[in-house]
This record gives structure tokens, C-alpha cells and sequence, in this order.
């Protein structure tokens, strides 16, 4: 399950995705959204995507952790579009015989989606709004 999506993502729908009888231990990671950023008031974060790419990539980040640490299952949502202060912007949820495999597993992956994933972050706060920093290392550009 690797997917971007509108809909507010459903923890529990990756818990029960991930669950595996020979898993002993599923770690899960959610990305929040916060109600400020460097001394600004954040009112809500808006994200865009190429969502086939994004999806590609996602999959590729899970083959990947899958090669490196002996998971049972992961699954990764990205959620698109504006997302309120406390909403989940991205849930991992990872399974494995062992914990030390799912954490390190979910930790690679939202490293890897930061950095190469086709999702873009525009935060909107009091006063304004601006894109925050892309994949490709470019600079942040105000609106």
C-alpha cells in the first residue's frame, strides 16, 4: 500500500494492512501537521504532488527498506491538498518479527520521502503562505 490521497488517512486501515502473523512488532510514524514554523502562526499546510510519480517512488522507498531490513509488510500515505493544524500529513506503518527492523524501516522511509519524493508543501500562515523547500534542493520561494 502505496498511495497519495485527499482523504484524511486512516491509521487504523495500515495497522490492519500491515498485520502479519509472523510479525512481532509494527511500528507506525505520523506526520502532523503543526501550528507554527519558524516563528510563524501556520494555519493549515497544502500539498501538491505527481501523484503516479509520488506513487512510484513511495513503492520504490518500501522494495528498498524491504532489501535492507527483514520487514514483514510496509505500507505509506501521503495525504494531498490542505491539511488542518493536527491532521496527519503521512502515516508509515511497518511490520517485522522484530521492532529494531520496523523502526529503523519507517525511519529510512520518511527520510526518502523528503527527499525524493514528487510531493510539495505550501504552508499557510498568518499573513501569508510559502512553498517549503523541494526534493530537488531547490531554494523556498514566497508568494
Amino acid at each position: 500500500m502505496f498511495r497519495v490521497q485527499n482523504d484524511p488517512i486512516d491509521l487504523n486501515e495500515l495497522v490492519r494492512y500491515v498485520t502479519d502473523a509472523e510479525a512481532g512488532a509494527i511500528a507506525t510514524f505520523i506526520g502532523t501537521t503543526r501550528n507554527n514554523n519558524e516563528g510563524r502562526n501556520v494555519i493549515a499546510l497544502d500539498y501538491e504532488a505527481y501523484p503516479e510519480m509520488a506513487e512510484k517512488e513511495l513503492a520504490r522507498i518500501g522494495a528498498e527498506a524491504a532489501q535492507k531490513w527483514q520487514i514483514q509488510r510496509m505500507a505509506i500515505v501521503h495525504r494531498l491538498g490542505p491539511v488542518q493544524i493536527g491532521e496527519a500529513s503521512v502515516i508509515i506503518a511497518v511490520s517485522s518479527a522484530h521492532r529494531e527492523a520496523a523502526f529503523a524501516a519507517s525511519r529510512f522511509a520518511i527520510e526518502e520521502i523528503k527527499k525524493t519524493v514528487p510531493i510539495w508543501k505550501k504552508e499557510v500562515f498568518e499573513g501569508g503562505e510559502v512553498w517549503i523547500g523541494t526534493q530537488t534542493g531547490q531554494p523556498l520561494t514566497q508568494r
